[in-house]
């Protein structure tokens, strides 16, 4: 193939896909058993993923898959809010845009509910009041406490589910991927995470998640979507308003790869047949007006007589209005002339400040003048009126040419607003769909590339390699060795072309000389975390009964525990409960204090309170209490 024909394949064009509402599916039939089904759902920050975790080829793939996103505007009614897949172009409504997310951690639990409410519907759950199904749901890596109580208490209290299990994404892809390999578990390895807000580097060891060495980079695929959009509106400052992050996006993830060596790369970039090879020119949409050459001579002498008929009539109405304002300045100053003839001095001179003058002389040049302008402009108007019905008989006797009419022009009005075109004069050739092309080249590399440089956006921060090197100098050579062997790659930001290879060279770079590692990418990075959720549940289901299976909170461990409780198993959090020391103000030593109860028996009670320390903050007494 020829670099021309060659060229000629590398434009595409934006798809711009618009969205369609998400159907309401009906309750399956396994629902329907008194053992309810689980519901997996995966809380992203960019998409959420929900569906059934029930065996069987019919309900191997999430049901819903939509935008973790809702669009109300201020003061509208809860109905008339659009959540996920509703909306079907964000650009118009992006300032209307709101997430549940603050970076990849929940806070907004209003937009939460409203996501729980649009799953629930579309999944059939129609039961009043709760949803009598077991809730298996993501988190984030290390989620604080208080968003995790705050997201019990809305399951518990507010749909009065059963059972909720929480999970992080990137161990239940982990999960998925070992069971995909026949890797039995316990497992250990290193997960290498990058979703739409952050990226995680997460050690695994013998099936628990080492949250003390667990490292996240505040740089993914929303960062590399802002820093591609900075790009190209620099580059091409006439199409900013096309350039939106709707179709960045779409950029990031079809014509987007990353470079096993980067400056290598760019390197061949340089090459001006490379890049003829490898750009990508991408169309924006246009539309081709119809030329002025096209037009015939008798439809160009009608559009001038009709330019000249609105100029005429544009002349017209400003004359009018002008004259109008100088009749009223004129009535106003006339009557303060009368002031003066009637011998009222005093409102005469306050008449004079209010019109900024300083004497009468001034007002009378002022009046003379309006006078003079005031007949002017009826003179004027009068012989406007006589020119247009000249006019109007020269159209019906002569064709009118290019300079006719021009002198009918108020000399006032600006000369400039019908510029003349020679008609004899050859424009230059010009493509119109070239200029409004996109040309595409090293950003197809330096956007991803920011994952492993932050300081490309200006991020002061390592890159995810040297994060991971940070990591894995905290082990044992052997425990090393053992994270290495299963370094797992997964998240929607993973998905470039060439990731696989690249994190291959940086960890032979980083490892000592003929060791051995392996890298793998998750089969669906995207979708990894909902399907090892679902293998989960298959494998650990919730038992009834008050003692709930591990990985499982019952609504009795939430209420005797707290909402912050979490049951760990292989893909969660490790649960660090919350010493809260109550502080009790310091008192003075109070003497002992002795009580007589009389009853039915004589009774003493004897209380003996031992000396109080002042400057510990916490109070510590001894009780002793004597019964004869």
């Amino acid at each position: 193939m020829s670099s021309k024909e060659r060229a000629l394949c590398q434009i595409f064009s934006f798809q711009d896909c618009k969205t369609s509402p998400d159907p309401i599916f009906e309750l399956p039939a396994p629902g329907l058993t008194p053992t309810a089904s689980p519901i997996v759902i995966d809380n992203g920050s960019f998409q959420t993923r929900a569906g059934w975790a029930i065996p069987g080829a019919e309900f191997d793939s999430p049901r819903l898959l939509f935008r973790s996103v809702a669009a109300r505007s201020r003061g509208a009614a809860r109905s008339e809010t659009q959540i996920g897949n509703d909306i079907p172009n964000l650009e118009p409504l992006r300032w209307l845009l709101k997430s549940q997310f603050d970076r990849n951690v929940v806070v907004n639990f209003e937009i939460q509910e409203l996501i729980f409410d649009h799953v629930f519907t579309h999944l059939g759950i129609a039961s009043e009041g709760s949803v009598d199904h077991p809730i298996v749901l993501t988190e984030a890596p290390c989620n604080p406490l208080h968003c995790r109580q705050m997201m019990s208490e809305l399951l518990f209290e507010c749909y009065r589910v059963p059972y909720v299990s929480y999970g992080v994404d990137g161990l239940y892809s982990f999960y998925h991927g070992n069971n995909q390999r026949n890797i039995h578990p316990p497992h250990t390895g290193i997960v290498l995470s990058s979703g739409y807000h952050c990226s995680h580097i997460l050690p695994v060891i013998n099936g628990r998640l080492d949250a003390g060495n667990s490292k996240r980079v505040n740089v993914a695929g929303s960062q590399a979507m802002s820093y591609l959009q900075r790009l190209l509106h620099l580059k091409y400052p006439g199409h900013v308003a096309a350039i939106t992050l709707s179709r960045m996006e779409e950029l990031l993830h079809e014509h987007s790869y990353t470079a096993v060596d980067y400056h290598e790369e760019l390197e061949k970039w340089r090459s001006p047949s490379f890049y003829e090879q490898e750009v990508h020119r991408m169309q924006l949409p246009f539309s081709i007006k119809v030329p002025g050459g096209c037009v015939s001579v008798e439809e160009r002498q009608e559009r001038r007589a009709q330019q000249l008929r609105r100029l005429q009539e544009i002349n017209a109405r400003r004359r009018e209005e002008k004259l109008q304002q100088d009749q009223e300045r004129l009535d106003r100053l006339m009557a303060v002339q009368e002031l003066l003839d009637d011998g009222l001095l005093d409102q005469f001179h306050k008449s004079l400040v209010e019109l900024n003058m300083d004497s009468a002389e001034e007002l009378q040049s002022y009046i003379n003048k309006l006078q003079l302008a005031v007949e002017q402009g009826r003179q004027k108007l009068l012989q406007s009126d006589g020119t247009e019905l000249k006019m109007e008989v020269s159209e019906l006797e002569h064709p009118i040419d290019e300079g006719d009419g021009v002198a009918l022009m108020d000399t006032d009005f600006p000369e400039d607003t019908l510029p003349e075109k020679p008609a004899n004069v050859v424009q230059p050739m010009f493509s119109v769909a070239e200029y409004h092309q996109l040309f595409v080249g090293t950003e197809r590399l330096r956007c991803p590339e920011i994952l492993f440089q932050p300081s490309l956006t200006g991020e002061d921060q390592m890159g995810m390699i040297e994060t991971l090197q940070y990591v894995l100098a905290r082990y044992t050579p052997e425990q090393q060795e053992a994270l290495v062997s299963n370094v797992f790659l997964t998240g929607g930001n993973m998905q470039y072309p060439g990731m696989k290879e690249r994190v291959e060279r940086e960890l032979r770079a980083m490892r000592p000389f003929q060791s051995h590692f392996k890298v793998t990418m998750a089969s669906q990075p995207a979708l990894g975390a909902w399907y090892g959720a679902r293998d989960w549940v298959l494998e650990h289901p919730p038992v009834g009964g008050a003692a709930a299976e591990e990985g499982w909170i019952s609504r009795q461990d939430y209420e005797e525990k707290g909402g912050e409780y979490l049951s760990e198993h292989c893909a969660s959090n490790l649960f660090i409960p919350m010493k809260i020391a109550k502080l009790v103000p310091t008192r003075t030593a109070e003497p002992s204090i002795t009580t007589q109860v009389s009853t039915g028996a004589p009774a003493t009670v004897s209380m003996v309170t031992s000396s109080l320390t002042t400057s510990c903050p916490t109070v510590a007494a001894d009780v002793t209490v004597v019964t004869t």
